[in-house]
């Protein structure tokens, strides 16, 4: 079974992805390889963290691996929180933080359009590899639902009438950013 490296310590993405992977690969942690570094994110964008991540590993470790990076972009904040998603309401803040500061600033706000972007950039036999992943949708008003993590109780996407917070995890997977990027991903692998 082919073994990639997923540059996280997020237990949360960790699982979201070997159960989209399911028995295709093995999927090691940060942890699995000893590495235990904080990672810079100091890119502008999306895209560049997950780069630079990727290729942290590769070079500091030289495993074949994968890093992603995600993002909530709202309309009518301009494409906020964006690069900032994870530290939205500062640098030691939760995800609870997060999405009251995210409520309070769209609170006599009607455009509610947001959409999460996830990319996934993949170091395999010395080449580099981008996957995107997109979910259209929309901040609702209030929490609604006890699973998922991050933004997923106040994030429901067009495709559904729950937030990503009340669906099951294959619900969920099947249509979020993170598992249409991890889709293109395995597609590649699967190929290769």
């Amino acid at each position: 079974m082919k073994e990639l490296v997923f540059a996280t310590n997020n237990e949360h993405k960790l699982r979201e992805l070997r159960e989209i992977a399911g028995e295709k690969f093995r999927i090691l942690s940060l942890k699995d390889i000893n590495c235990f570094d904080d990672i810079p994110e100091t890119e502008p964008t999306i895209k560049g963290n997950a780069l630079i991540k990727a290729n942290y590993i590769k070079d500091k470790y030289g495993y074949d691996c994968f890093a992603d990076d995600t993002g909530l972009e709202v309309e009518a904040l301009g494409g906020e929180p964006g690069v900032y998603s994870a530290r939205y309401a500062g640098e030691d803040c939760d995800s609870e933080k997060n999405i009251d500061k995210i409520l309070a600033k769209l609170k006599n706000e009607s455009n509610r359009k947001a959409r999460f972007i996830t990319y996934i950039a993949l170091i395999l036999e010395g080449n580099t590899h981008i996957f995107e992943g997109e979910v259209q949708g929309e901040i609702l008003t209030e929490r609604h639902g006890e699973g998922g993590f991050g933004y997923d109780p106040v994030f429901k996407p067009v495709e559904s009438e729950n937030s990503f917070a009340e669906m099951l995890p294959e619900e969920k997977n099947a249509i979020s950013h993170r598992g249409r990027a991890v889709q293109k991903l395995l597609k590649f692998l699967l190929e290769k």
